[in-house]
C-alpha cells in the first residue's frame, strides 16, 4: 500500500497563515525571521488563491432542462 501526501486544504491554509501573521505581530522578532515568515506566507496566500481558482473552475450549476453545466461568470445567477 503506498501512501500519498494530503495536501493541506484552504481551511489548514488559513490556519497556517494566522499562525504566521501572529508570529509577524511578535514585537521580538528579528527580521531574518520576519522576511523567512512573510515569505512562507506569500507562498501560502498563493497557494489558496490557486485551491480558490481550482474551486471556482468546478462549480457547476443546474440548467432548466435538469443537467449539469459549468457555471460561468455573468450567467446572471448569483
Amino acid at each position: 500500500m503506498s501512501e500519498e501526501k494530503k495536501t493541506p486544504g484552504l481551511e489548514e491554509n488559513f490556519q497556517k497563515l494566522e499562525g504566521i501573521i501572529g508570529h509577524l505581530e511578535n514585537e521580538n522578532i528579528s527580521l531574518e525571521e520576519a522576511f523567512a515568515a512573510y515569505s512562507q506566507g506569500m507562498a501560502l496566500l498563493k497557494e489558496c488563491n490557486d485551491q480558490i481558482d481550482r474551486v471556482e473552475k468546478q462549480v457547476l450549476k443546474l440548467s432548466e432542462s435538469g443537467q449539469l453545466e459549468e457555471f460561468q461568470h455573468g450567467d446572471g445567477m448569483l
